[in-house]
């Protein structure tokens, strides 16, 4: 058997320690399933906050104290706490990155008060890039391979690759950089760049330059070995049209034999209805009336009448375009028309929830809303829910629609990224959802009508029913492909 891998996993959240999206359930679940596989992970992440460090478990590691960082024209102090997340599947360590200054705050990227971002994310994770690079030596661990996460780690494969190229510590280190949303691109002014210590000669169109600012984004996307997205037709569709590259087309097509798409996976220790804790009612696929329990308690949840006739539409998102909600405001009046309910869960752009307050008055007996987020919430409109609405402008991969699979909630998407991957319109007693291609409300009502038209055939929606919850994503698959592709990255030399 070959030996195992080495790998430093850095993400700027993490579950239970983190939280804004799924990177933070991804960074807890991938690490886990490749410790499982025999590869040796360390998660490496900001320590953002007061968190109940005797809950988590996370101690204080002596010679890890008072690390100076070079940060611009001054030094910050880092302290390295250690953790372990714990599963079935074993142990995780995971190093947290403790500064007051940075790190103070709760919450990771966006000033609760003004919904801004923070003025000083540059230096925040500038100094979390250095410090990664700048504690391995301390660690009397060397990783083969440093896997990062989106922006917010891009500089790490940038400082690989220059002012640490001659260090015998990092001279065999691979870097893969992992895409979970293009959107977010870390973008600075050039002020920024001179605060990272980088070299000025990689300030340019080939290097972290991009129109005249910075990109931590681009430094990831130039300067690893490799790059990956969370789906393969996402990993398409960035490197094809402006629409999903969003300006990076261009460099994504000319690195396209580095470009992988792998589908996230799903915890099941977690998203599993047979053994859901947060559930009023467990139920597997031959327990489909404790679903319908689940739904009476949804209903009652959000002060609605439950009738077993009329099928309940849930969503669980960001509030915002990306996600489809201006085709949902659009189509809210043909909606309400059909014999249906509809309940929300989510938070962010003001002018929805705005919106979605005025709608919840105008149709009580019909819609139910809850701004903010609930993880005991989120269990319940999975399990209690009919149908599960995904209408996303793009969609690096979702996950939503996979926990709606395995909890018998049939998904209602756009074909769009990681949707298309996994949602196939059921057809001639085939596939396991209903899909639109064309981002206008009238699609999206269509699939919707196609969606409440089988619903009150009850004998082909169960069967239907059954056959998603039979799917597996789980991560095992996925862990398999990043394995793959790390020895083949360790291989190039």
């Amino acid at each position: 058997m070959s030996k195992g891998l080495n790998i430093l996993f850095c993400t700027s959240e993490v579950t239970p320690y983190s939280k804004t999206g799924g990177l933070a359930d991804v960074s807890n679940s991938l690490p886990q399933e490749l410790n499982a596989a025999g590869h040796p992970v360390r998660i490496i992440t900001p320590k953002y906050g007061t968190l109940d460090e005797r809950r988590l478990r996370i101690y204080e590691i002596k010679r890890l104290t008072n690390i100076e960082v070079p940060v611009g024209d001054k030094i910050a102090i880092c302290n390295i706490k250690s953790s372990f997340i714990v599963s079935p599947k074993g142990k995780a360590q995971v190093f947290l990155i403790e500064n007051e200054e940075y790190f103070g705050k709760s919450s990771p990227y966006v000033d609760q008060k003004t919904g801004k971002d923070y003025p000083d994310n540059d230096e925040r994770f500038i100094f979390f890039n250095r410090a990664v690079v700048q504690v391995l030596g301390l660690l009397g661990w060397q990783p083969d391979v440093i896997h990062c996460n989106d922006w917010q780690t891009g500089l790490i494969p940038a400082y690989l690759k220059t002012i640490y190229a001659k260090d015998p510590l990092f001279h065999n280190v691979k870097s893969i950089f992992t895409i979970h949303n293009l959107a977010f691109q870390g973008i600075f002014p050039h002020t920024s760049f001179l605060k990272s210590g980088l070299p000025e000669n990689i300030y340019n169109e080939e290097g972290v330059e991009y129109y005249d600012k910075f990109s931590m984004l681009k430094a990831g996307l130039v300067y690893s070995d490799a790059i990956t997205t969370v789906s393969e037709n996402y990993s398409k569709e960035i490197a094809t049209t402006h629409e999903y590259g969003m300006g990076f087309e261009g460099l994504l097509k000319k690195r396209k034999k580095d470009l992988y798409g792998i589908l996230n996976g799903v915890d099941y220790s977690v998203w599993n209805p047979e053994r859901d804790s947060l559930l009023p009612f467990r139920y597997t696929s031959k327990e489909l009336p404790l679903k319908r329990e689940n739904k009476k308690a949804l209903c009652k949840h959000f002060n609605l009448e439950f009738n077993a006739e009329t099928p309940v539409i849930g969503i669980i998102s960001r509030l915002s375009d990306q996600k489809g909600f201006d085709l949902i405001k659009n189509a809210i009046p043909e909606m309400m028309k059909e014999n249906i309910q509809f309940v929300l869960l989510g938070s962010g752009d003001k002018t929805y929830q705005k919106f979605f307050e005025g709608v919840k008055k105008k149709y009580t007996q019909k819609v139910g809303v809850h701004f903010g987020f609930s993880e005991e919430l989120a269990h319940l409109i999975e399990a209690g829910s009919d149908m599960f609405l995904m209408p996303s402008k793009y969609e690096p991969c979702g996950l939503n629609q996979m926990y709606s699979l395995k909890y018998g909630t049939i998904p209602i998407v756009r074909a769009t990224g990681g949707l298309a991957d996994t949602i196939t319109e059921y057809k001639n007693g085939k596939g396991n959802g209903f899909l639109f291609n064309k981002y206008e409300p009238a699609e999206m009502m269509k699939a919707i009508k196609r969606a409440l038209k089988l619903y009150s055939n009850r004998e082909e929606w169960i069967k239907l029913i059954r056959q998603a919850m039979a799917y597996d994503f789980s991560w095992e698959v996925s862990a398999k492909k990043y394995i793959d592709l790390y020895r083949s990255i360790m291989k190039k030399g």
